[in-house]
């Protein structure tokens, strides 16, 4: 077990790195100037010049991306070239903020998924399963400002039960932010629960076809140690997928999300990155989403070989 998480841990070191070649070279082809963005478009050149030497921007680009990377990798990702302040600071505040809203929807979409995905596969072609599938689908094609608008709307508006804006000062803890994390939860859930839902009824479906289900039918074992042993075990693998693959929409893609309830979390902080065309910013956080992304299919590994030890040969 340890030599596989060892070699699955490898490749993660691997793959960062490779992608952090493309999220460097893709923030050097964004289209603008950063020495305009910051300076104005009156700025004479002069000044500009001054400001890609003080960035580091007059180098090769392999001298900067050796810089970047080391930096990034011992905690020195420099200074935001739109707010002064460091980096490092700003994306772990916005990072911590992010990792709060995501597990308040994750631990709503993901064990409701599993059951209502298991429900509506043991009920194949039933009222039930009809029912679970068609909603899952309205879910999937409602887009996020509309659910939180309307979330919004009922219980915030109307009913006065929770806070419209979920905007917090810096630095709140979990408990002291927790009601205004509700809403852009349940928002975040709904599209979660839909993928989990639909995967773990497909899943759930293709297991119950399988002849060691049949077996242990004819042996005439009880139904909760069929379902809970031999169906949903077997069922889980492909949504641990669907959930780990989440994991990074979660942590950097709420844009949407963040935007309606305005919480500051870390997509948002991309968005103001990409826009002000502030590199260390952008880098950073993209990086960061990535790292987490790669960490989170690790995770999804290990539970692979705990559902099928057959895996990890």
């Amino acid at each position: 077990m340890l030599i596989f998480i060892a070699r699955r841990l490898a490749m993660v070191c691997v793959m960062s790195l490779v992608m952090s070649v493309l999220v460097f070279g893709v923030t050097q082809v964004l289209p603008g100037d950063v020495t305009t963005m910051v300076l104005g478009q009156f700025a004479t050149e002069a000044a500009k010049q001054e400001l890609r030497e003080e960035l580091g921007l007059t180098r090769s680009l392999p001298v900067q991306y050796g810089t970047w990377i080391t930096g990034f990798v011992l905690g020195d990702w420099g200074t935001s070239i739109s707010s002064q302040a460091p980096v490092f600071n700003l994306v772990m505040e916005r990072l911590r903020n992010s990792l709060m809203l995501g597990f308040v929807g994750l631990m709503m979409f993901a064990p409701l998924g599993i059951l209502l995905g298991l429900v509506a596969g043991l009920k194949q072609n039933s009222w039930t399963d009809h029912f679970l599938s068609v909603g899952s689908l309205g879910f999937i094609g409602l887009p996020e400002f509309v659910s939180g608008l309307i979330l919004i709307w009922v219980f915030a508006v109307q009913l006065g039960w929770l806070p419209a804006s979920s905007a917090i000062p810096a630095g709140t803890g979990f408990v002291d932010a927790f009601p205004k994390l509700i809403l852009p939860g349940v928002t975040v859930a709904l599209v979660g629960l839909a993928y989990v839902l639909r995967m773990t009824r497909a899943s759930t479906v293709e297991v119950l076809r399988r002849d060691y289900v049949r077996t242990a039918r004819l042996k005439g074992l009880p139904v909760r140690a069929v379902v809970f042993t031999h169906i949903l075990r077997n069922a889980l693998t492909p949504t641990v997928t669907v959930i780990a693959v989440s994991i990074g929409w979660l942590v950097g893609g709420l844009i949407v999300t963040e935007s309606v309830f305005g919480y500051p979390g870390l997509g948002r902080l991309a968005l103001f990155a990409i826009q002000r065309r502030d590199l260390p910013l952008m880098q950073a956080t993209t990086m960061v989403i990535v790292v987490i992304t790669m960490l989170a299919n690790l995770v999804a590994d290990v539970i692979y070989t705990y559902l099928n030890p057959t895996i990890r040969y």
